[in-house]
């Protein structure tokens, strides 16, 4: 393992700094110089400390590799027993509780150090002794202020603002790093030289680890090698077709990034030794944690089961302390110099290779006052800040020289019934590519000869949508939708298109729809122009919640998005595999998506690809690459994109009908009374009537 070696040195330069950060640390609990009202905050920060200071001196001389499995778990649950749910109502990370104890100008600020310190769990395990040492001075400099007398509030934001501005060429750096860099093999020494059948190898990662994972590592260890080689051989090949698909070679490429959830172990090993035979070294890289580099949803990676939902919700905008013009710009320079250092390897990178999870349980998020939010200026100023941070990321890792894939699985949560929810979901992933390239070509073809394409709910469902299309000049050689059969986004199943924005009106509703790992009812967006004008669901009694909702998470907290994505889904198996389980609420969009006709907000499927030429299996060039906000992307390329893209799916059982509705008023039934009505689709009708006629 390159690993150990890589921090060696770096440990031994930092190993005085952290000697005395830890001894001032240590001296702490004797001390009575901070007030009471204060004091058990300190006190019981600097015991978790200690905890970290513990794990990393057993990580460093080889003990924690050699704990039984009781003691690994008591380990875990020491480490992440303050924020699981049944203890988080009295926990410093919980902002409400915070600001109760130590006041409503200091708690938030407080909650959010102690958030930050407890990042320092994976340090500790990945023996990365700098960023360890970072947050224990900050400890020591936020203790010091409170020393004697309460400091200004100015100053404790003074403090935290340049921890996390200083820093940032540390954090992001070395973030930038793990993404590209195969040499930093802390994950993919797990997978590939651990003992799979022995569960004692998930808490090598130092994550939080519930049952679902120790369930997924059980159940894949029972599963027959045929079966787990049709899982990750489906998985790379779809990564293999998605270059293939767009004429891109990834032959001159080194390395590819794995992203997935613990307990897949298993499955990952076996596509680690596909990936190699296809001359691509894997990247297995963590979750991000920290402040820095830490998203709203911590799935930028390899990650477990949050030890609590509702905590990670509360800190999704603690980037409110420290985010104004100045932080901005330094962060873009760092990310800018943290790219051209690792120039040669982002040139090397193909792009990454996902596996998503479904079927955990339902997250009904609290809004609390005393967590931080963002200002308009701050989401603005955020908006920008993403907008031209991939623009840097581009230059050194053009989207036009990548792919990526994406695959979903079930996990134990989901029910009684995972075990046959998985065999099936195996099932639906490797669907007959044939049958659908060539029903869904019949799709194409009508749909290729609309101007507009109407869509229509029932039985409650408000939808009443119309979809332009832009012309094609020359129809023999040209196509306005894509034949999606199983590559990028595995499973099959749809036709998609980039629609004319100019027209595109009227009003989306889904009466339940899974969203990241939020399930929202009665979720109504309605598009003007093909801009959204308004958004609203039923998750609270408030109004204003719901639309706040809706727009943090689908809108991303623009104040508009572009319909940037119409499609058909035609995967009426996967659809009645829901039915029967009654999981229709429990499928991942990957899969949703091609349950119903789905529409995405934000930039088109071909977001900084759209010079790329792609065709269809009949060899028709896909033309609908681009919208009145893509095409600005030579002139104007921060007006271009919103970096976001997100699928909303009308499923099959709420909808009336699709039609392609010609220039002059010609329509075609694409689907009638909520099947499929055109010559040569009537298998996809077959899954529905075993349902019941209409899908019902």
């Amino acid at each position: 393992m390159k690993y150990w070696d890589l921090f060696r040195e770096e440990n031994e330069a930092v190993a005085g700094r952290h000697e005395l950060a830890a001894e001032r640390i240590g001296r702490i609990f004797d001390e009575t110089s901070v007030s009471d009202v204060y004091r058990n905050y300190f006190i019981g920060t600097a015991e978790f400390i200690m905890l970290l200071e513990d794990t990393y001196e057993k990580q460093k001389n080889g003990e924690l590799a050699v704990m039984g499995l009781a003691e690994l778990e008591k380990l875990n649950k020491a480490l992440y027993r303050d924020v699981l749910p049944e203890n988080y109502d009295e926990s410093y990370a919980n902002p409400a509780y915070a600001s109760r104890i130590l006041g409503v100008q200091y708690g938030p600020l407080l909650s959010f150090l102690y958030t930050e310190i407890r990042s320092g769990i994976v340090y500790a395990y990945e023996s990365r002794l700098t960023d360890l040492t970072i947050l224990e001075e900050i400890f020591i400099e936020v203790y010091n202020l409170f020393e004697e007398e309460e400091p200004k509030l100015e100053e404790l934001k003074e403090a935290l603002y340049y921890y996390v501005s200083d820093y940032c060429d540390v954090t992001l750096t070395y973030r930038i790093r793990e993404t590209l860099d195969p040499s930093l093999d802390f994950a993919l020494s797990i997978v590939m030289d651990s003992d799979l059948s022995d569960v004692r190898y998930l808490y090598r990662y130092g994550e939080y680890i519930s049952d679902t994972e120790k369930e997924m590592s059980v159940f894949l260890a029972s599963l027959p090698e045929e079966m787990i080689c049709r899982m990750a051989d489906t998985y790379t090949e779809g990564y293999r077709k998605g270059f293939a698909a767009t004429g891109r070679s990834y032959e001159n490429k080194k390395t590819v990034q794995l992203r997935y959830p613990i307990g897949f172990e298993r499955m990952i090993r076996r596509a680690v030794e596909n990936f190699r035979r296809m001359g691509l070294e894997p990247v297995l890289v963590r979750a991000a944690v920290g402040t820095m580099n830490r998203a709203s949803s911590r799935t930028n990676g390899y990650y477990g089961t949050p030890a609590n939902r509702q905590y990670e919700y509360d800190h999704r905008y603690d980037n409110a302390i420290y985010l104004d013009k100045a932080f901005k710009e330094r962060k873009l320079s760092v990310l800018r110099v943290a790219y051209e250092e690792q120039r040669e390897l982002a040139a090397g990178y193909a792009g990454p290779a996902v596996v998503e999870t479904f079927g955990e349980r339902t997250f009904k998020p609290i809004n609390k006052s005393e967590a931080f939010s963002l200002s308009e200026k701050q989401e603005k100023l955020l908006l920008s800040y993403s907008s031209e941070a991939m623009g840097i990321i581009d230059s050194f890792i053009p989207g036009t020289e990548t792919s990526f894939t994406i695959i979903a699985f079930p996990v134990p949560e989901i029910g009684p019934d995972f075990e046959d929810i998985f065999r099936e979901t195996i099932r639906i992933n490797t669907l007959d590519y044939e049958l659908y390239r060539d029903i869904q070509q019949k799709i194409i073809d009508a749909l290729d000869k609309a101007d507009r394409v109407e869509i229509r709910g029932r039985d409650g469902n408000r939808t009443w949508l119309t979809v332009c299309l832009p012309p094609l000049r020359d129809p023999k050689k040209e196509t306005n939708f894509e034949n999606c059969v199983a590559d990028v986004n595995i499973p099959v199943g749809e036709v998609f298109t980039s629609p004319l924005l100019a027209g595109t009106s009227g009003i989306l509703h889904v009466g339940s729809v899974y969203i990241g790992e939020f399930q929202f009812r009665d979720l109504e967006i309605e598009f003007k122009d093909g801009k959204t004008v308004s958004c609203t669901c039923r998750n609270f009694d408030s109004e204003k919640e719901c639309r706040d909702l809706v727009k943090q998470v689908i809108l991303k907290n623009h104040e508009f998005l572009p319909m940037g994505e119409f499609a058909i889904g035609t995967n009426t198996t996967a659809y009645e595999v829901a039915g029967r389980y009654g999981i229709l609420d429990k499928f991942p969009i990957l899969i949703a998506e091609k349950m119903g006709p789905h529409f995405a907000v934000g930039d088109t499927c071909y977001s900084r690809m759209e010079d790329c030429p792609i065709y269809n299996p009949d060899g028709k060039e896909m033309k609908a690459r681009e919208n009145a906000f893509s095409v600005q992307r030579h002139e104007n390329p921060q007006e271009a994109y919103f970096n976001c893209h997100t699928d909303i799916t009308l499923p099959y059982s709420e909808l009336d009908s699709i039609e392609a509705v010609g220039a002059d008023g010609e329509r075609t039934a694409i689907i009638a009374n909520g099947r499929f009505a055109l010559p040569g689709t009537e298998a996809l009708n077959v899954p529905l009537d075993r349902m019941g006629k209409g899908g019902n």
